[in-house]
C-alpha cells in the first residue's frame, strides 16, 4: 500500500476523533460549565486519550471555542436547509437555536469569557461571526428586505427575543410559553415584514 492511500484511514479517524472531542465538549460545557469542564474530562467522554486532545486542540481555549464554533455551523447547516415555510416554522427554529445545549455552552463560554483576559478576545470574535451568521440566515428565511426602513432591528430583535428565551430556559423548562411567545413574534413578524 502507498503513502498516499494510508493517509485516507487515517485523515478519516483523525476527523472523527476531533469531532467527537468536540461533540464532547459541548456537552461538557452545557452539563457542568466552564469550572466543571476540562481538556481530560472532554479526552474521557470522548473516548480518546489527553494527549490525542491535545494533539488537536493544544490549549484548552482552542478546544472550546472550535467547539462551539463546530456546532453553530452544524446548526447554521440545519437552518440553510430548511425549507421556506411559514413564519411560525422560522421564528420556532431559530428559537430551538438558541434554547439548546449549544447556547449553554455558548453561555458558559461567555461567563468564563468575562473573567479571563486570555479567552475573552477569541469568545468576542466567535460570537460575532455567528451573530452575523444567524442574522443573514433569518433574513434570508423570513424572506425578509432590509431595505426597508426598520426591517434589519425587526429581524435582530427577533434573535435578541430567541437569546432571552435562551437565558429563561437556562433555569427552567417553559415550553408552554416559548410556543405562545413564538406564536405572537410569528404574527409580528408578518406585520412588520409584509
Amino acid at each position: 500500500m502507498t503513502r498516499s492511500a494510508d493517509r485516507g484511514p487515517k485523515q478519516d479517524r483523525s476527523r472523527a476523533t476531533r469531532q467527537r472531542l468536540l461533540a464532547a465538549a459541548v456537552s461538557s460545557l452545557a452539563e457542568h460549565g466552564w469550572a466543571g469542564s476540562t481538556v481530560a474530562a472532554v479526552a474521557e467522554r470522548a473516548g480518546v486519550s489527553r494527549g490525542a486532545a491535545q494533539h488537536h486542540f493544544p490549549t484548552r481555549e482552542d478546544l472550546f471555542t472550535a467547539a462551539v464554533e463546530y456546532v453553530a455551523e452544524e446548526r447554521f447547516t440545519a437552518l440553510r436547509a430548511l425549507p421556506v415555510q411559514d413564519r411560525t416554522a422560522v421564528v420556532a427554529a431559530l428559537v430551538d437555536l438558541y434554547t439548546g445545549p449549544l447556547f449553554r455552552a455558548a453561555l458558559q463560554l461567555w461567563v468564563a469569557a468575562s473573567n479571563e483576559d486570555q479567552l475573552r478576545p477569541r469568545v468576542t470574535e466567535l460570537e460575532a461571526r455567528v451573530g452575523r451568521e444567524t442574522h443573514r440566515i433569518a433574513v434570508e428565511l423570513l424572506g425578509a428586505d432590509e431595505s426597508r426602513p426598520g426591517v434589519r432591528e425587526t429581524v435582530q430583535g427577533l434573535l435578541d427575543m430567541a437569546c432571552g428565551l435562551g437565558l429563561a430556559n437556562v433555569l427552567t423548562d417553559d415550553t408552554a410559553r416559548h410556543r405562545r411567545v413564538v406564536a405572537q413574534w410569528a404574527r409580528l413578524l408578518d406585520h412588520a415584514l409584509g
